[in-house]
């Protein structure tokens, strides 16, 4: 393994598991930095990724104790060929459940090998100015724990020995995962003062938005509820403003508002 190269792989439609990704990068010391953003929408038929060398740092965002299926079909097209990984996953403050298993089993099955895993907070998709939720999160103090992460996994992988002896690493989480719990076709809109600017176009990790006849129209079917839209309108005029979602977003304030920490796990790794 080329000690001095780290491939960085994220899902991350509101830039908050890129984030993390990018400040554990930065804890390793890499030298060298491969980018592979998978929120970015693209055809299905996108061209597979193979990992040719390096260390991988895997990152997804937690949709309601799971990790969003798009994502994971889109990491999918990635071979790890055997590349040690480091995965992580960013949540809301409530919990990451199943997630982060999830997520080893997905890297394991694309032929990474977990090394270390993190779960960390990241401002909830639902929250508001007025109902904050991890409200900026990661802020300095969670970017520097995913540094000092990024440090110990350095530490550990000193001398790492034969890649076929690495012990499967243990993360929480029970199989089979739970079901996904999120509400089914369901959307941000704009209000009557959008300005028709298009910021909301390019941020959709679907491609669910769209302007049409003077108008943004959203494809609630391929929605998934990421708020990528809501949090990058300059005006305020995106919004989820759903019933079944206010009563869920009051839930988050009044019961998850204590500041959660990271968690962070490791292999035990063999040494030469």
């Amino acid at each position: 393994m080329n000690g001095n190269a780290a491939n960085l792989i994220y899902f991350s439609p509101t830039a908050t598991t890129q984030k993390i990704v990018e400040a554990i990068s930065r804890g390793i010391g890499a030298a060298s930095k491969e980018h592979t953003n998978l929120t970015t929408y693209e055809p299905k038929d996108r061209p597979a990724v193979e990992l040719r060398d390096g260390l991988a740092i895997i990152g997804m965002p937690v949709y309601a104790g799971r990790l969003p299926a798009e994502a994971v079909s889109r990491f999918r097209k990635i071979k790890g060929n055997g590349a040690p990984a480091v995965i992580v996953v960013t949540y809301g403050n409530r919990a990451y459940e199943d997630a982060l298993l999830e997520l080893r089993d997905v890297a394991l099955e694309a032929g990474f090998l977990p090394v270390a895993a993190g779960a960390f907070i990241g401002e909830h998709s639902f929250s508001t100015d007025d109902d904050q939720i991890a409200y900026r999160r990661p802020d300095a103090e969670d970017l520097q724990d995913a540094g000092r992460f990024g440090q110990a996994i350095r530490e550990k992988m000193k001398g790492l020995g034969p890649a076929t002896e690495m012990p499967v690493l243990q993360v929480p989480g029970n199989s089979p995962y739970q079901d996904y719990r999120l509400p089914r076709n369901l959307a941000p809109v704009s209000q009557e003062f959008c300005t028709r600017c298009e910021s909301c176009l390019p941020v959709c990790p679907t491609g669910a938005i769209a302007l049409k006849d003077n108008a943004v129209m959203t494809d609630a079917s391929l929605c998934i509820l990421c708020c990528a839209c809501v949090k990058s309108c300059a005006t305020g005029a995106r919004v989820l403003e759903d019933e079944r979602i206010q009563k869920l977003r009051t839930m988050l304030v009044t019961r998850f508002s204590q500041r959660k920490e990271p968690e962070t796990y490791f292999a035990e790794l063999p040494v030469n």
